[in-house]
């Protein structure tokens, strides 16, 4: 089972703490052997997906949508990012080099076409920008990848 993983970062410390465990209650729903991350590996929800999957001795895949992906996450994730990249199993590549909205949905896109199911820590409204978690759940539904929303009620963000 290949689970994949998109939700809004920046969640101030009581969302980030529901959030981290409505993601270890869902995966806990898969055997470990079976279970496999598929996520970006971005601060937030991406990366507490990834460590939640192999803390239950599950696998983990990343998707890179740039090049320059790394360069544009904040400075104090990066020691996660990389050891959580040097945990994958498997890395996709987008082939594209800057790091922007566009990037970000081309990575979403084939994180979606690798999934099973789709994770999304999503508020429910649209998204700020292109690329952002309204749009990767639209494109999920689209194309058939069954979505399970993770958002703790009344909960919001900044």
């Amino acid at each position: 089972m290949r689970v994949g993983i998109t939700g809004h970062r920046g969640l101030d410390q009581d969302v980030e703490r529901q959030v981290r465990r409505r993601l270890q209650t869902a995966v806990r729903r898969w055997e470990p052997a079976e279970l496999i991350a598929v996520s970006c590996i971005a601060d937030g929800p991406d990366s507490w997906l990834a460590e939640a999957v192999l803390e239950h001795g599950g696998r983990l895949e990343v998707v890179v949508p740039a090049r320059e992906y790394r360069e544009s996450l904040p400075s104090w994730h990066h020691p996660v990012y990389d050891a959580l990249r040097q945990k994958a199993i498997d890395i996709h590549e987008t082939g594209l080099t800057v790091s922007d909205s566009f990037a970000h949905m081309a990575g979403s896109e084939i994180l979606v076409g690798l999934a099973d199911e789709l994770l999304a820590v999503w508020d429910g409204q649209p998204a700020r920008g292109h690329g952002g978690t309204a749009d990767v759940v639209a494109y999920a539904e689209r194309t058939g990848t069954p979505v399970q929303v993770v958002w703790p009620q009344g909960a919001t963000r900044g």
